[in-house]
């Protein structure tokens, strides 16, 4: 191992500080040009999540029957829960369907409060388009 004096050791370190002070990083510039059809784009799919239109969301479903008794439990769960709520049909019954769950975890941890008053809900499968 070679063994440098500190007089040695000075000239490297004022050589090399000389060195980087003549060096320059370079300058660039970016231009990014954005499509109009995507500003569009996010726009209606800003406004399909406002709407709820987007079908690979979870819900939990409460009940499944005819039209009399679903608006009962739709009735009876709007006055215990703030989760958004509909009745959907699909030939020959009702659904009532609670919430929009963006994932399985939103809807597991809504399922668990919900189940107190409406043992049989579950969450079913979400239908994709």
């Amino acid at each position: 191992m070679i063994k440098l004096k500190f007089s040695h050791l000075l000239f490297f370190g004022i050589i090399g500080f000389f060195s980087m002070e003549n060096s320059h990083a370079q300058q660039a510039s970016v231009n990014i040009q954005q499509s109009e059809k995507l500003e569009k784009l996010i726009q209606v799919k800003t406004e399909l999540n406002k709407n709820n239109q987007i079908r690979d969301r979870y819900v939990i479903q409460l009940f499944y029957g005819d039209n009399g008794e679903a608006n009962e439990v739709i009735q009876k769960y709007r006055e215990l829960y703030s989760y958004p709520s509909q009745i959907t049909y699909e030939a020959p019954n009702y659904k009532v369907w609670v919430g929009n769950f963006r994932n399985r975890l939103e809807a597991d941890r809504a399922l668990l409060k919900v189940k107190e008053n409406f043992p049989a809900a579950f969450i079913p499968k979400p239908k994709r388009k």
